[in-house]
């Protein structure tokens, strides 16, 4: 696409507040203070970044309910990295929602953006290997690995009733036969609204193939 995605196009493709709308420009402008000292997201994406970012995690939030087992609905984001998806949902009033991410300094980042927005999220400054198992609702990803690990990453927090969103680009189909020969799961695949070539994926009903465990 040639062209640039504006904050008020951006407004009227998702339907967000003027409040909104403003929280998320200051998370902009730190996004760009801060991409200078640290990679938070390629710098290119910046040429479009109501599009490449807020577009791309925004529109998740038509896929999640709006009420969890215990209210709110519980959203795991891992690997944030820069915040996208989790830290744009968080400020869209998506859910009660947890950043996972190892990165000391990019924690630093997401913890000012929280509180420059006035957003509430849990930060959870590790890997997300080393995370205590708790019940999500939802886990997000983008840009963090193949979904054959993102699975076994979100495996212990969905277990059998959670669901995950992922966002994928043009490999997303290839990366979905690689893990059907692991993983039993209930596909729905979606058309990216910000990405011509990319796909939002949503699995339910994960559990690992025990057909092909560990053969002695």
């Amino acid at each position: 696409m040639d062209d640039k995605l504006t904050a008020d196009a951006f407004q009227g493709l998702t339907g967000v507040s003027r409040e909104t709308l403003e929280r998320l420009r200051v998370y902009l402008r730190l996004l760009e203070k801060w991409q200078g000292t640290i990679n938070l997201v390629s710098t290119g994406s910046l040429e479009d970044p109501w599009r490449r970012h807020m577009l791309d995690s925004a529109q998740l939030a038509r896929y999640i309910p709006p009420c969890g087992a215990g209210g709110a609905p519980v959203i795991v984001d891992i690997g944030s990295g820069g915040g996208f998806p989790g830290l744009v949902l968080a400020i869209m009033g998506a859910g009660v929602v947890h950043l996972v991410e190892s990165n000391r300094r990019k924690c630093a980042f997401l913890a000012t953006v929280a509180r420059e927005t006035n957003t509430e999220v849990t930060i959870q400054p590790l890997r997300v290997e080393s995370l205590t198992p708790f019940a999500a609702d939802i886990v997000t990803a983008r840009s963090l690995a193949p979904l054959d690990q993102l699975l076994a990453f979100a495996e212990p927090l969905v277990g059998g009733e959670g669901e995950c969103l992922f966002l994928k680009g043009k490999k997303g189909d290839e990366e979905l036969t690689e893990a059907a020969k692991k993983w039993n799961m209930r596909v729905e695949r979606f058309a990216s609204d910000s990405d011509s070539s990319g796909v939002v994926l949503r699995l339910r009903q994960i559990s690992r193939d025990r057909s092909h465990g560990h053969q002695l």
